[in-house]
């Protein structure tokens, strides 16, 4: 019924609600939905929102009227702006904002003062928007009056008061709630700035630690690169002394390979030379029945056909056996040959004709000369190996040669050096005098 009065957290029927008192509502709605953030508006009107100002209430005014009764947020917001436009006094308390609370028919309620300075239908806005009694508020009936010009104006300002109300309500609602983010904002900037002092004191140990980490893998590192290098070097040295010993053993293969291969190609050669120029009959004697008494006398050195070392005929004999090896007491021969010449055309001539005497005997022929700071080697000559000693005597190296040999090879070496020619022949070889070489080259 229009003239019953309902107490807080109530719910009128909307049918008991004035068309004045709706239209009322219905346009304060209208001015406060034109100034609420998009966010904020409910999803039923943003449709409403879009209108023109003056359509919003005309147009909207369903909407409007289902989200005021059943928006409990829209209506608490309308009630803000209504409050905040009617407050006698909001500069003096500003932080006396309406709070709200849901009421126990699921209506919002706003808990405030009573409102400001008001009367009729407004106060009766008020009270309905607070869910407070407002029946009495609403004028009963209202003289007949005349419309002038002056009355429409005054309806026109009275509307356009009541407009600048909603706005100064909007206005103050905004700056409640621009208030209440700017409070949010230092609150948010002090732990944004405690956050970062931690931060910056973290980051501190952190790069403490960081470089003291870093020393101690710079350190590690470089421990490290002395460690490679010294295992590189080491590596290194194995590795040399590795291949040195790997080639001793090779050459040491290769010669004890050659020496008996040759010695063995000498065996056959010579038994298959005896044979032939012996003409050898079958054997015939058994060494048993051969057998008599040794007989003691001096022992002579053997010699081919009768002959001394000395004789030139002898040296050929030697030479014309199989694999036979001639080696050269090089200075020794060349001056007793060609004592008034240098050294080099020695060495020439004595090369030249070692070459020839190599190509009419077949024999393998070896010179050896003692090595002298500034000479040159002699140009290679075929069939002439020339060596010279480093760091040695021709001498020695004329032992050295004899003592590679395989036993039992035809080594014939020229020089008349008397401790050469003990050792060598004590190694087995034959021993002929430089001047029988000599002899043998003039000869040619």
């Amino acid at each position: 019924m229009a003239g019953q009065e309902h107490g807080p957290g109530s719910d009128p029927d909307p049918s008991d609600v004035p068309a004045a008192l709706r239209s009322a509502l219905v346009r304060l709605a209208a001015d406060v939905l034109g100034d609420t953030d998009p966010a904020d508006v409910p999803p039923s009107l943003l449709a409403v929102r879009r209108f023109a100002p003056r359509r919003r209430a005309t147009a909207g005014g369903a909407p409007l009227w289902s989200a005021l009764q059943e928006d409990a947020a829209f209506r608490a917001r309308v009630a803000r702006v209504w409050l905040q436009a009617h407050d006698p006094a909001p500069a003096a308390a500003p932080d006396r904002a309406p709070s709200s609370t849901e009421g126990a028919a699921g209506v919002t309620q706003v808990e405030t003062t009573s409102p400001g300075p008001a009367t009729g239908t407004d106060a009766a806005v008020g009270a309905w928007l607070q869910n407070l009694p407002w029946q009495h508020l609403v004028p009963t009936s209202a003289p007949a009056v005349v419309e002038t010009a002056d009355t429409q104006r005054l309806v026109g300002l009275e509307r356009e008061v009541e407009r600048l109300r909603t706005a100064l309500g909007v206005a103050r609602e905004d700056e409640r709630a621009a208030r209440d983010e700017l409070t949010a904002l230092q609150r948010e900037l002090r732990r944004l700035r405690s956050d970062a002092d931690r931060a910056r004191s973290e980051a501190r140990a952190l790069a403490a630690a960081a470089e003291l980490d870093a020393r101690r893998a710079a350190a590690d590192l470089e421990a490290a690169a002395d460690e490679r290098a010294q295992a590189a070097a080491d590596l290194r040295a194995a590795a040399a002394e590795r291949s040195s010993a790997r080639e001793e053993l090779r050459t040491g293969h290769r010669l004890a390979e050659s020496r008996v291969r040759l010695l063995l190609d000498t065996v056959v050669d010579a038994a298959t030379g005896l044979r032939a120029e012996l003409a050898l009959p079958p054997v015939r004697d058994l060494p048993a029945d051969l057998v008599a008494p040794g007989v003691d006398g001096p022992h002579v050195r053997p010699t081919s056909r009768g002959r001394s070392v000395g004789d030139p005929a002898l040296l050929d004999d030697l030479l014309r056996l199989p694999r036979a090896h001639l080696l050269v007491d090089g200075y020794n021969v060349s001056k007793t040959g060609w004592p008034h010449t240098t050294l080099a055309d020695q060495r020439r001539l004595l090369v030249d004709g070692m070459a020839a005497l190599a190509a009419q005997t077949g024999a393998e022929v070896t010179c050896c000369f003692d090595g002298q700071a500034g000479h040159r080697a002699a140009p290679p000559v075929r069939g002439v190996r020339v060596l010279f000693t480093a760091g040695e005597t021709a001498d020695d190296l004329l032992r050295q040669l004899v003592a590679a040999e395989p036993p039992g090879r035809v080594l014939v070496v020229a020089t008349s050096d008397r401790e050469v020619v003990e050792d060598v022949e004590r190694a087995g070889a034959w021993a002929v005098p430089a001047a029988t070489l000599v002899e043998r080259l003039r000869r040619h």
